[in-house]
């Protein structure tokens, strides 16, 4: 169980692969020593790393709503597909397409990983997790983790942070945004362990309110409660 839980903690959405993961052979990621410059190429060409954070931020800072799909690849290569809705601060729905075992849902307080095969639930605090960057009331990468590096190009910026204040170790998260708007585009989580996990975005829809719902944590199942770091 103690291995099951740190995956929930550390992964959110790796805790789909977490299974056959133990099997693989974990992603060592590199730690730049400094931000990356941008190209003399592309449309992001003149921007510094840290004009590219600020965007980064202003746009995550001003998707109050996020409706989604997402395709996720697990640490094992599995592949998983679903619905993706966030209202921001603090909630937030994964659905996954069926047969779909697990679910994830977070109220504005916590964050419950559900099992609906077991009729289980593993619950803990919003901070804890390294998707906390979608949730925040006000997004500041910089001030909330640590930012390792910044590469541009004319298809991609990617801002490659490290998050110490996840359950259970430092997550190193890496986001890819548009870099002609600054939409989030995926995102990759590589545990403490050295796993990853890949959810790429389509379909945005940043206008629609959610059914809020979808927000909502049956407190009625079987509950094991992650507080502590």
């Amino acid at each position: 169980m103690g291995k099951r839980l740190r995956w929930i903690a550390l992964g959110l959405t790796a805790l789909i692969s977490a299974g056959a993961a133990a099997q693989d052979a974990p992603f060592a990621p590199q730690k730049p020593a400094k931000l990356a410059k941008a190209p003399k190429s592309g449309p992001v060409a003149n921007l510094s790393a840290a004009e590219a954070v600020a965007r980064a931020n202003a746009w995550l800072d001003a998707a109050r709503v996020l409706n989604a799909d997402f395709v996720q690849i697990g640490p094992n290569g599995k592949r998983s597909e679903g619905q993706l809705t966030v209202e921001r601060p603090g909630k937030m729905s994964f659905k996954y397409a069926d047969p779909a075992r697990f679910e994830i849902v977070a109220d504005g307080r916590s964050v419950a990983v559900i099992d609906h095969k077991l009729n289980t639930q593993d619950e803990y605090f919003i901070a804890q997790t390294p998707l906390k960057f979608l949730l925040s009331d006000h997004i500041d990468l910089a001030r909330d983790t640590q930012v390792l590096s910044v590469a541009q190009d004319e298809k991609a910026v990617t801002i490659e942070v490290e998050d110490k204040a996840t359950l259970g170790g430092t997550a190193h998260l890496e986001l890819i945004f548009d870099p002609a708007t600054f939409a989030l585009k995926q995102w990759t989580v590589i545990d403490a362990q050295g796993y990853q996990t890949v959810v790429t975005l389509f379909n945005l829809d940043l206008t629609t309110r959610p059914d809020p719902d979808l927000f909502h944590i049956d407190e009625s199942l079987q509950t094991h409660m992650l507080r502590g770091r």
